[in-house]
């Protein structure tokens, strides 16, 4: 792979969600705005993303998610059968977020348009999914840059003056700074 590449469509699935998710070791650093029952290839069958994030758990791996907006019933019901994902996977709802990337490690990322949905990357028909863009890069400068992102919301810089506090309930400690 080069440094930095392109990336659309069915192209997001294969490199992202097929390869770079995978190959996480130390953490995996997940942003999206919409959060909804994704699907991956797994064999010949179709199983929930989050059997592979339950996977990477169960091999130590620590997972961050951000998400805007609560997930539906559907993914709800999915997340129920991976209880080691309750503890395994930290998660932070954050209102206000609109970036999309996948960080694996520090040493490779992803950075687009594509929610973690079936048809924001890549994974439903031609004919369902969404057109999407971003990049894939193992570019350390870049890697660093969208990772400082990524822990900028994490660790709350932008919560005492954000104007959507009340619906943050759920990290009372973040807004209790400054």
């Amino acid at each position: 792979m080069k440094a930095t590449e392109f990336v659309r469509d069915t192209e997001i699935y294969e490199r992202v969600i097929q390869k770079t998710v995978p190959s996480a070791v130390e953490f995996l650093w997940l942003a999206t705005s919409d959060l909804k029952d994704l699907h991956v290839a797994k064999g010949r069958k179709m199983v929930p993303f989050l059997e592979t994030l339950s996977g990477l758990v169960d091999k130590g791996v620590a997972i961050r998610l951000i998400h805007a907006k609560e997930p539906g019933p559907r993914f709800r019901r999915d997340f129920d059968k991976y209880p080691n994902l309750l503890d395994g996977l930290e998660r932070m709802l954050c209102p206000r977020t609109h970036l999309k990337c996948v960080v694996a490690d520090g040493d490779s990322a992803y950075v687009g348009s594509a929610n973690l949905t079936g048809a924001g990357m890549g994974a439903q028909s031609p004919h369902r999914r969404n057109f999407e863009g971003g990049i894939v890069t193992t570019d350390g400068g870049l890697v660093g840059q969208i990772m400082e992102q990524f822990d900028s919301i994490w660790r709350g810089d932008h919560c005492v003056p954000c104007q959507r506090k009340e619906h943050c309930g759920e990290y009372p400690d973040v807004l209790n700074r400054g």
